[in-house]
């Protein structure tokens, strides 16, 4: 299974919306928070497409990489959920390593507020991607979608409607997650 880094960033944030995604269930077209970041990502740094080069390996899409420097950029709308977008740039890293990349480093900009962070791999981010690898496979592979975690950022999910909308007041009954849930 080849992973993407939508996925690595869902596992961090809902298993739900990881099960959801990973099964083709998608409501990102329509969402006005995701056509938010989409402009955001084409017209915060139009210099970039001249200057770095999107890489495709395993599944991933860097947009943005730097191969003379191996510095991936990452442009996030928001530094909400900020763990879930460094896990991505992570992940990003690693499979960039693993093509025999020595030392990539990653900048997770935020252009609305004018920060940057940087991101770099330890051993224990390594091992750390390793387990976020198997525990998705293991959930993408459940027989039914997990529960609702119910997390004040909820609201602000592309998937709200359908986790949170039920008809004729009936609540879903799912069975309990057998995983470890974040």
């Amino acid at each position: 299974m080849h992973l993407t880094g939508k996925h690595i960033n869902y596992y961090h944030i809902c298993h739900r919306k990881l099960w959801l995604f990973h099964s083709g269930i998608s409501f990102q077209q329509t969402h006005a928070n995701v056509a938010d970041g989409t402009l955001l990502h084409e017209t915060a740094y139009p210099q970039r497409a001249k200057r770095y080069r999107e890489v495709q390996l395993d599944g991933i899409k860097i947009d943005f990489y730097d191969p003379q420097e191996r510095v991936v950029h990452e442009i996030k709308r928001s530094n909400k959920l900020e763990h879930a977008s460094i896990a991505q740039l992570q992940y990003y890293l690693r499979v960039l390593e693993r093509h025999g990349i020595e030392n990539p480093t990653g900048l997770l900009e935020y252009p609305k507020i004018r920060r940057t962070e940087r991101v770099v791999l330890t051993d224990a981010d390594r091992a750390a991607i390793e387990q976020w690898e198997a525990a998705i496979e293991q959930l993408v592979n459940l027989p039914s979608c997990p529960p609702v975690i119910n997390k004040p950022f909820c609201k602000q999910c592309s998937y709200y409607e359908f986790c949170y909308v039920s008809e004729a007041g009936v609540e879903l009954d799912l069975p309990p997650l057998s995983v470890a849930y974040l």
